[in-house]
């Protein structure tokens, strides 16, 4: 495991051979580099990706260095290397990562593709200077997650049909809301794997593709080269596109291209950053998206959250395999507001977000507080963990 591993690593003084090149794919498991540095960072992916951790933080303080892994959602400390060895890690991270290794003062970013086993693992890395040296945050994106279905996030009963219902629809939008870190990517992936791409041309414009979707046309926004979600987006309508995806809706220019495509004849699926349905409507039209065009064009809001399941092995009680959290995997929790006649005719008006909402339950929306009381019941999560993520 890491931590004996960093130990290791401490008793070895000899670094001189950390620097030696590793290929650009590397199967971590079989790999027997016995360069000391190396190795640490060999053992800190491979335990991240079996604890199933989204980030890996490498940070610097006075006296120590410290490695936090976030599984689940929070944060908690697996190791703490000698901080004699933290500049060693961050530059062999920089030459997997192909970043400038001589340049310490300016934010960096770059990826690493790697094989864990029989995974297929993508690593972000985002080097940040500070106080004591340069932080490290290495984003880890499973390839396989992309293929998940609806069902494998947690999408179930009404609320699924309702869903299925948006996405057979032939033109408008379908936006995805909710924090940074709720599933909102994971879930637009899943809706396009639902999609049939062999009969439609689906294409999609991210920052940054997560996941390679097979039979989808990908693109990355690239901010060096001036190529923004506006522009990408432009380019990808003289594409004849069937469906459009749009990893997030940042200002009034990618909305209002969204709403046009939306409105001539093809399917738009977006995120937004809002805390529940009904306010991803007037978010918009605080962009500046007019209230008529909205209306014409949404199809339905689907407002998210993760909640931490309730670990099998332990009961919650709290075991080796959750870390002693009680807590083993997460799954989403959802409110579907579908756009009805009434609800048109309010946005249509520019009534508030309390009115949208409250004609979005009478058409049936379940609140997300709601959906996760089934699971709460069910035993898959707990009421506490259900009211943290649904505070707000």
């Amino acid at each position: 495991n890491a931590a004996s591993v960093v130990s290791e690593v401490e008793s070895d003084a000899d670094l001189s051979r950390m620097m030696q090149d590793l290929p650009a794919v590397e199967d971590l498991l079989e790999a027997a580099d016995d360069a000391p540095i190396i190795r640490m960072l060999n053992a800190l992916l491979t335990q991240a990706a079996r604890d199933g951790a989204s980030d890996i933080h490498i940070e610097p303080y006075e006296r120590h260095s410290s490695v936090r892994f976030r599984v689940d959602g929070t944060l908690r400390e697996v190791v703490q290397p000698n901080r004699a060895l933290h500049a060693a890690l961050i530059s062999r991270l920089k030459i997997m990562a192909e970043l400038d290794i001589s340049e310490k003062r300016l934010p960096q970013d770059g990826r690493i593709s790697l094989r864990i086993g029989t995974r297929a693992v993508d690593v972000r890395v985002s080097t940040l200077p500070s106080t004591h040296g340069e932080r490290a945050v290495l984003r880890l994106l499973d390839k396989s997650e992309g293929r998940l279905s609806l069902e494998a996030v947690g999408m179930a009963g009404e609320t699924l049909n309702r869903f299925n219902g948006l996405l057979a629809q032939p033109h408008g939008i379908i936006l995805v809301t909710g924090p940074t870190g709720s599933g909102k990517t994971t879930t637009l992936y899943a809706a396009l794997h639902r999609l049939d791409a062999s009969s439609q041309n689906i294409m999609t414009v991210e920052d940054p593709i997560e996941y390679e979707l097979p039979g989808v046309g990908q693109t990355q926004v690239n901010a060096k080269i001036d190529l923004t979600f506006a522009k990408a987006l432009r380019a990808i309508l003289r594409q004849d596109p069937d469906v459009i995806m749009i990893g997030e809706i940042r200002d009034f220019e990618t909305a209002q291209i969204a709403i046009q495509a939306s409105l001539t004849g093809h399917l738009v699926l977006a995120t937004l950053h809002t805390n529940d349905a009904a306010s991803a409507v007037t978010r918009l039209t605080d962009m500046g998206i007019e209230p008529f065009l909205l209306s014409s064009s949404l199809l339905g809001v689907l407002a998210q959250r993760l909640v931490r399941k309730t670990c099998t092995h332990c009961a919650g009680a709290g075991c080796k395999q959750c870390g002693q959290t009680g807590y083993l995997g997460r799954t989403g929790i959802y409110e579907l507001l579908v756009t009805t006649d009434a609800i048109r005719a309010q946005i249509h008006s520019h009534t508030s977000e309390a009115d949208i909402r409250t004609a979005a339950l009478a058409s049936g929306m379940t609140l997300m507080r709601d959906d996760g009381e089934r699971l709460v019941q069910s035993g898959v999560t707990t009421r506490e963990e259900l009211l943290r993520v649904t505070r707000d």
